[in-house]
């Protein structure tokens, strides 16, 4: 979409979608221990080149995105009956 969403965005939106707001108290967060050491600071899909070639165009915004992907987990959870 060629847009750009943190980490932490991403972690809000998919303990919002679980129903779960309070995220802080079950995420660590900024542990050096877990920061890799040559980080790129930005990656933006650029989805031009698939527009431009085949017609295609993102018909899912980001937030629809993580919803889908908590729900199609916690369904699939819920199968395994776990």
């Amino acid at each position: 979409t060629g847009e750009n969403h943190s980490v932490r965005e991403f972690v809000q939106l998919a303990f919002e979608a679980a129903g779960i707001r309070n995220w802080e108290d079950f995420v660590v967060s900024n542990v050096s221990a877990h920061m890799r050491p040559a980080e790129v600071d930005y990656l933006i899909a650029d989805a031009s080149k698939a527009k431009k070639m085949l017609g295609w165009e993102p018909k899912t915004s980001f937030k629809q995105l993580v919803g889908m992907m908590v729900k199609a987990d916690l369904e699939q959870e819920k199968r395994n009956g776990e």
